[in-house]
Order: structure tokens, then C-alpha cells, then sequence
């Protein structure tokens, strides 16, 4: 059963990521200042950095990853448009940044808990991950 949660957890690694870069892409012709564009863009980068680790170990196994739910990405999508149609500003893109890596972190724990038989190298990408998400919405918090 390792292999199986190891493989799950690592899908859901790989949708999470995929949501976070597709977001902050979404964000960054919204974005004002040079802080805040540099900020999206350095974890943008990083987020790209653990994908390559997940997407390896994923070849692995031989899997292709699994790419976000459809609905949610087209909730999140509906979400950015309205609030960016009303306030074009670096405190609503840091808004929605920080809803955006909230629900990132909760969701991996929850995969962390339902996923308790996966190895220690997948485990350890999504905590890596929950960490990253966890301080971009702390460096975000200063725009809101």
C-alpha cells in the first residue's frame, strides 16, 4: 500500500502546484508594484523547483501526475476575475494569493493524513510545500 499513498500524495503535490502556478500567473498582469511582482515570481520559481521533484518521482512510478479539478480551478478563476474587476490593486492580489495558499496548506495536511503509508521523500515534498505555501501568505500579509 506504500506505493499507492506515495502516488496519491504525489498527485495531489502535483494538482496543488499546478493550481498555485496557474493562480499567480492569473495574478501577476494585476500587480502594481515591483515588490509584489518580485515576490509572485520568486515563488512562482519555487513552486516550479518542487514540481521537478515531484513530477521524477512521479516517473518513478510511472504516473503523469494529476491535474487540478476542473470546477476548482474554474471557481478560482471566476474568483480572481470579480475581485480584480472591482479593485485592481497588490492588496486584492495578495488576498486572494494568501485564500489561495490557506486552502493549499489545509488541503495538503489532510493528504498527509489520509496518505500515511506514502514514503518518506513524498512526505517530505508536500511538508516542503505546506512550508512554502504557508510563508508566501506571511510575506503577502504586509499588502493585504
Amino acid at each position: 500500500m506504500e506505493n499507492d499513498d506515495t502516488i496519491k500524495l504525489l498527485r495531489e503535490c502535483d494538482a496543488g502546484i499546478r493550481m498555485g502556478i496557474a493562480s499567480i500567473d492569473e495574478v501577476m498582469d494585476s500587480v502594481q508594484g515591483d515588490h509584489v511582482q518580485n515576490l509572485l515570481a520568486h515563488y512562482k520559481e519555487e513552486h516550479e523547483k518542487i514540481q521537478d521533484e515531484v513530477i521524477r518521482m512521479l516517473a518513478v512510478y510511472h504516473d503523469e501526475g494529476k491535474a487540478p479539478i476542473p470546477m476548482a480551478k474554474g471557481m478560482s478563476w471566476m474568483k480572481t476575475t470579480m475581485k480584480l474587476s472591482m479593485e485592481e490593486s497588490d492588496a486584492t492580489v495578495a488576498d486572494l494569493m494568501t485564500d489561495g495558499c490557506n486552502m493549499g496548506v489545509k488541503s495538503l495536511n489532510r493528504y498527509l493524513n489520509e496518505y500515511k503509508a506514502a514514503d518518506e521523500e513524498a512526505k517530505g515534498l508536500a511538508k516542503q510545500l505546506i512550508t512554502l505555501e504557508e510563508q508566501m501568505a506571511v510575506d503577502l500579509r504586509g499588502y493585504l
